[in-house]
């Protein structure tokens, strides 16, 4: 297996090429960027959303900006989002925080991803801690079939 992570897996049989990082635990944003070396904007968090009861989806943030909760709870038509404990992220996705990936998932999810993220290469956990896939934006978001809208404000 391509770095020996379901998530790894998943990318590999997606056709999308990319490039598997193994750098260990790390206590930033700036040391994961440093070690996956990449810009710091160019991470991409994966956040598990909370629309509804049983109604889970995913939103791609980059790292030096954060979700937008006014904007995401309009692109979504919704009066209420959150973020779901730890548990129940983990038992949607397979992963726990810090390490949940749209890729491999357990539940397939829809995919939101913000505007600032196409057009470049980026980096994005692959699943475990320290592991992440360095891949193009726009492929990504291709197989994803994800919703690409403004949901973030700078950090």
């Amino acid at each position: 297996m391509d770095g020996g992570t379901r998530a790894a897996q998943a990318l590999t049989d997606s056709g999308i090429k990319h490039a598997i990082t193994r750098h260990g635990r790390v206590g930033s944003l700036k040391e994961a960027a440093a070690a996956r070396g990449v810009e710091p904007a160019d991470i991409i968090k994966t956040l598990v959303v909370r629309r509804g009861e049983d109604d889970h989806l995913f939103v791609l943030v980059p790292g030096d900006r954060q979700i937008s909760w006014p904007k995401l709870r309009a692109l979504l038509s919704v009066n209420r989002i959150s973020l779901p404990d730890k548990d129940i992220a983990r038992e949607v996705t397979g992963y726990e925080r810090g390490t949940i990936t749209p890729f491999g998932s357990l539940q397939p999810l829809p995919v939101i991803a913000d505007e600032t993220i196409t057009g470049r290469t980026i980096s994005i956990g692959a699943g475990e801690h320290g592991v992440a896939a360095t891949l193009d934006a726009d492929a990504m978001l291709t197989h994803l079939g994800a919703q690409v809208a403004d949901v973030t404000d700078p950090a």
